[in-house]
């Protein structure tokens, strides 16, 4: 299970590196998303990058591995509620790598909920080693999210019915 630790890290730590490479484009999706000015996205957008990065060295820290968890379940439930509040719309959450305005849908919102759901389960887990392909399988499991990602983003495809 270490696995999953170890993907719900890389994924946080992404997001906050993410966050730090397209500061412009993100603080405004910062600010749309929760409907401040947008003055205030910056400091939402830093606050948001901490809260990930710190959660992710608590995961990787087995004394801190349980609040590193609770720190991220509420934060991608944070972003659950965001989303939820903001369906209907069409916009630019900062969801993906590439900016992309795009109908905020239930299966939006639904990825951060299984996040938050995720990170969840891994404060639940008890003290595991990290075996040599923990990693590997972590990278894996990145990669597969990152690509369902991408396809998601795929503007009204024949094989998506929501």
């Amino acid at each position: 299970m270490a696995a999953l630790t170890i993907f719900c890290a890389m994924l946080l730590a992404g997001s906050a590196l993410h966050k730090a490479m397209a500061r412009e484009r993100l603080a405004a999706a910062a600010s749309r998303l929760v409907g401040a000015s947008p003055a205030l996205g910056p400091v939402l957008l830093v606050l948001a990058g901490a809260v990930e990065l710190i959660a992710a060295v608590c995961l990787l820290i087995e004394p801190l591995r349980v609040a590193g968890g609770i720190a991220a379940t509420v934060l991608w439930a944070g972003y659950t509620l965001m989303l939820v509040r903001r369906r209907g719309e069409t916009l630019d959450c900062g969801c993906d790598l590439n900016a992309r305005a795009k109908p905020v849908t239930a299966v939006l919102a639904a990825r951060p909920a299984v996040l938050s759901a995720l990170a969840a389960f891994v404060s639940t887990l008890p003290a595991a080693p990290v075996t040599l392909d923990a990693p590997f399988a972590a990278a894996g499991l990145l990669a597969l999210y990152l690509g369902a990602s991408e396809l998601l983003a795929i503007p009204r495809p024949a094989w998506r019915t929501v």
